[in-house]
Order: C-alpha cells, then sequence, then structure tokens
C-alpha cells in the first residue's frame, strides 16, 4: 500500500505560494572533503568527520536496540539516498583496518540499504565498558527506545558496570526516581511487557497496574485496558472499584474447628490445594473448590469410589 504523503496543508501553501517541496534543489552530505580511512590513520584524527569504507565497520555487540522498525529504517534510507547522512555515526578503532560502532547502527544500516560505500563517522577511543557505556547513553537520549529497551538497558548498565541507580542517573542526566520506575518495568508480566513493547499500552498505564499485587489481575486489568481502549483514570477507578468490592466480600474471621483444617488438607492435595472454606459464627459456611482440569476431578472422584463412601 502506498504511504499518505505528509504535508502542511493547503493553507500554506495558498500564503507562500508556489512548490513547497524543495527536495530535488538539494544535494546529498557526502563528506567529499574529508579524509578517506586507512590502516595508518592517524589516532590524532579522533576529533574530526573521517570516510570509513563500510566494510572495515562492524557492528556494536552492546547494542541495546534489539529491534529495527522495518519502515522507519526504509524511510530513513530514502532520506539518506536524498540529502546523505546529516548526522555521522560514531565508532571506536580495533585492530589495523577494523572499526566497531559505538552508536548509530541504525544510520549504518539505512546507508548499506542506501548503497554507500563509504560512511562518514566520528572515531572514539574507548575500552569495551566505557563503549557500552556510551552506546546505552546515546541512544537513551537520541533514539525512539522502547520503555522495555530502556529499563532492560538500565539493567545492563548497572549490572554489567557495576553501577548503583544513583550512578546512573547521572550517567544518563535522568532523576533517580526516573530510573527507578523504569526498572520496575521488568516486573511486569511478559506479556504485559510485550504490550509495552509493541505500544498497545502506555507507561502511565504500566505503572497503575505495577500497584497491583496479583499478576493474574495484572493482565487481566491489561486486556481490559487494550479491550475497552481504557485511559489511565480509568484504569485507577477499575482497579479502586475492584479493591472496595473485595474488602465487602471479606468474610469475618472465624477461627475455624480442626475438622474444617483435615477437609481442607485431605480434599486440597487433589486440586494443588486451590480450595477454600468460610465459615460464619452461627457455623454455616461453605466450601468452594477451583480445578484446573477434568482430570483432577477424575482423581479426586476415583480417590472417593475407592474409599467406599
Amino acid at each position: 500500500m502506498a504511504k499518505q504523503q505528509r504535508g502542511l496543508g493547503k493553507g500554506i501553501g495558498a500564503l507562500l505560494g508556489g512548490d513547497s517541496d524543495f527536495t530535488p534543489l538539494r544535494q546529498p552530505v557526502g563528506y567529499v572533503n574529508k579524509e578517506v580511512v586507512s590502516q595508518r590513520t592517524s589516532q590524532d584524527a579522533t576529533a574530526d568527520v573521517l570516510r570509513i569504507p563500510v566494510d572495515m565497520i562492524e557492528p556494536n555487540p552492546y547494542q541495546p536496540r534489539m529491534n529495527f522498525d522495518q519502515e522507519a529504517l526504509e524511510e530513513l534510507t530514502e532520506s539518506i539516498r536524498t540529502l546523505g547522512l546529516i548526522q555521522p555515526i560514531t565508532v571506536r578503532r580495533k585492530a589495523e583496518g577494523r572499526y566497531q560502532i559505538i552508536s548509530g547502527e541504525r544510520r549504518f544500516r539505512a546507508c548499506r540499504l542506501a548503497g554507500m560505500d563509504m560512511i562518514p563517522a566520528y572515531i572514539r577511543e574507548a575500552n569495551d565498558q566505557g563503549m557500552l557505556e556510551m552506546a546505552i547513553v546515546e541512544n537513551i537520549q537520541r533514539e525512539n527506545l522502547d520503555p522495555i529497551e530502556v529499563a532492560m538497558s538500565y539493567q545492563r548498565l548497572i549490572e554489567e558496570c557495576s553501577l548503583t541507580q544513583e550512578q546512573m542517573a547521572i550517567r544518563v542526566g535522568k532523576k533517580r526516581a526516573s530510573v527507578t520506575n523504569s526498572l520496575r518495568l521488568l516486573k511486569l508480566p511478559a506479556k504485559i511487557q510485550h504490550d509495552l513493547k509493541v505500544g498497545l499500552l502506555s507507561v502511565g498505564h504500566a505503572k497503575v497496574l505495577l500497584g497491583v499485587d496479583d499478576l493474574k489481575v495484572q493482565e487481566y486489568l491489561c486486556d481490559l485496558v487494550i479491550k475497552d481502549d481504557l485511559s489511565v483514570r480509568q484504569l485507577e477507578d477499575k482497579i479502586k472499584k475492584l479493591t472496595e468490592q473485595k474488602k465487602t466480600e471479606q468474610p469475618e474471621t472465624q477461627d475455624l474447628p480442626e475438622e474444617h483444617f483435615r477437609i481442607l488438607e485431605i480434599v486440597g492435595k487433589y486440586f494443588e490445594n486451590n480450595i477454600s472454606l468460610k465459615r460464619s459464627g452461627n457455623g454455616k459456611g461453605t466450601m468452594t473448590i477451583h480445578f484446573g482440569s477434568d482430570e483432577e476431578v477424575k482423581r479426586f472422584l476415583k480417590a472417593l469410589e475407592d474409599s467406599n463412601l
């Protein structure tokens, strides 16, 4: 399906007159006046932009971004074909004739798709830990990472670089509370993390769900948000109603006789202890059994029959 062309509307064209598309008049940025990297390139050349042959550059093994949106990558590729690479990538020197990306892997991929054989780059000297820190920090600040990618990037910096949350916050230029809240997203069930990654759920919704202790209830509410397109405030209202309902249904606390505990113990072993017993002060009550499969019921029935009840 053809992409819809974006524009500023008829009003702008009517006011200014003429064709508003000046793309044919622009020349791609090629950095043709810059030196081409060779094995004899000086160590002092790290402050300037150099042109590096594509086959001398290798990806960054510490790249925090795990997925690249194909449509966005194609758009960037077309932009580079038309305008050239506006912002050079950043690399570090490895062995002679080899360079490794510190930041700009998405730009690097787009340059290759655009057919470029030379890529403009800044060269920085950095060890593995320094490269990891620079790559993640720059990506967090400049790239459109999803919330889970950001949280995982924070987690990697803390674990692999032995940073505290306070040090992490300083590195990325964020408040400590912001870093802490981001890391908390990794405590959510995988299902909710997935929905957060693909944009079905907002970070605001996720923060509210973190206030719910029961993981199954979290997942149920997540489905409800997506199905009914609930706002964060509406989700908070749903949780408030559930909490109030739970308090209303809470039975009066009564000491159960020994016989009741024996029933829970004997019957519960057939249903993975998924059984509850409620008793009022006058001795009346209910017993509820939740079974996970027909096999559980069959095993319980066989036990009853074998006991000749």
